[in-house]
């Protein structure tokens, strides 16, 4: 048994879920932050459980072929959990994270593509969450240091739209000369809890989002926000979010519009979105043009054919497809989106769709009892997968294929083995959504035997 506080030598093998490394000693499994595969390391054991152990980086001794100089300073930041990996390796390694579990959890013999990156892999995100922080007297606006709550002070992130990064800057400024109450998480005290940003790549609008504990404080926010929108122009709609909840939640359901419009509208190729303080879209916009592509190539859908899109989100994938269909019928949970859905479609004079609000283990089941059929069904689920009862349905429905978007290659994998009771899988397409973090998409296609 390894023992706490004392170093070993360990050559890091593999890459966990998080980006720490994994290697061995005497067959003992060890998961070294700080470490990638190809090192040699001396680590520091800093937990040791029954099955594994955990440690940190004391030194190199030998580093990876993998291994670059971080182009980001904040280091200790959770958010790239990757960028000491120079980003050919990256996509090498998110592949293998799909074959790996393809095969130990699937139990599929499948061959996975090379991994569709992006040609410079940085200032991609439209969307981002900035917890806000009170440390000895100082406000701190920035991301969760990795394995913890507390905030690393940021003053540009190399994933952001340089213009997020100018306001976020501004905005700190603000804030020091502003009498508003910072939320204290641990007392579950003060206002001012995360500053949220969503901006559209291809108009440049933005919206500004200040989650806060109450009601509070709106005539601060207020004249905050009107300070702001001198500065930038481009910021068209400032929103107060409630979130009055103790847990790791970030944003709640009660929205205030503080100043300008409600929505700021996204475009995906030639379809428009209206994008609310809630509504999800894929945060790297070039690719997610790449994915849903990619997805109305996989589905092979003909002029005739009835869709199904489950878990549609705002109608992002359903308006893609139903360009080809004959009919699309979405479902989602949040009642929101399914209202962004379907003005949508209206907005983008798209009129072959319908969407209904529900639980998808709830209304797929009772679409099929009702006689609802489909040709293709598209299913995007969050990172828990599918419910039993939606893949149950697919089987019973046995429509002529599915297409499978998923965000986590383990969850992707366990619901494909039980996809193949009737289906094969084609393709397997993993798309780097991403970058200088471990999280990868995928989009699988499947024919009925």
């Amino acid at each position: 048994m390894l023992e706490k506080n004392k170093c070993y030598e360990i050559e890091i093998i593999d890459l966990g879920d998080n980006g720490e490394g994994i290697g061995k000693v005497d067959d003992f499994t060890v998961f070294v932050h700080g470490g990638i595969p190809g090192d040699k390391v001396t680590a520091k054991i800093i937990k040791v459980k029954k099955q594994y152990a955990i440690g940190i980086v004391d030194s190199i001794v030998e580093g990876s072929n993998m291994r670059q100089v971080p182009t980001c300073p904040y280091t200790k930041c959770g958010g790239c959990q990757t960028q000491m990996i120079d980003y050919n390796s990256q996509l090498e390694l998110k592949k293998k994270q799909v074959e790996d579990a393809m095969k130990r959890i699937g139990g599929l013999d499948v061959e996975v593509e090379d991994v569709l990156g992006m040609e410079e892999p940085i200032c991609y995100r439209n969307k981002s969450q900035y917890p806000v922080r009170m440390v000895d007297g100082r406000i701190q606006v920035g991301f969760y240091k990795q394995r913890t709550h507390d905030v690393v002070d940021i003053d540009q992130c190399m994933v952001q739209h340089p213009l997020v990064n100018k306001v976020m800057k501004s905005l700190k400024n603000h804030l020091k000369n502003l009498d508003i109450k910072i939320y204290n998480e641990e007392k579950h005290r003060g206002i001012l809890r995360h500053i949220v940003t969503r901006i559209s790549f291809k108009t440049k609008d933005m919206m500004l989002i200040f989650v806060t504990n109450s009601k509070e404080e709106q005539v601060v926010l207020k004249d905050l926000s009107i300070e702001l929108s001198k500065e930038f122009p481009e910021i068209k709609s400032f929103i107060q979010n409630i979130n009055t909840s103790k847990g790791n939640r970030v944003m709640g359901y009660d929205n205030i519009t503080l100043l300008g419009d409600d929505k700021i509208t996204d475009y995906i190729e030639d379809l428009s979105f209206e994008i609310s303080p809630l509504s999800f879209l894929q945060v790297n916009p070039s690719q997610t043009e790449v994915l849903y592509n990619k997805a109305l190539e996989y589905a092979e859908i003909s002029k005739d054919d009835e869709v199904f899109d489950i878990y549609c989100g705002i109608g992002t994938i359903s308006l893609f497809l139903a360009k080809a269909a004959k009919r699309v019928t979405g479902v989602e949970l949040i009642d929101v989106a399914i209202k962004d859905a379907k003005e949508n479609a209206v907005n983008n004079q798209i009129d072959n769709t319908e969407f209904h609000a529900d639980k998808a283990e709830v209304i797929i089941p009772d679409l099929y009892k009702k006689g609802y059929q489909a040709d293709v069904i598209v299913v995007d689920p969050p990172r828990k997968g599918c419910e039993k009862e939606v893949l149950d349905t697919i089987l019973k429905m046995a429509p002529k294929k599915v297409v499978y978007v998923s965000c986590k290659p383990s969850t992707l994998a366990r619901d494909l083995k039980i996809l193949s009771e009737k289906y094969s899988v084609e393709k397997v397409q993993p798309v780097d959504l991403f970058p200088f973090t471990t999280h990868v998409e995928t989009i699988v296609a499947l024919q009925r035997n």
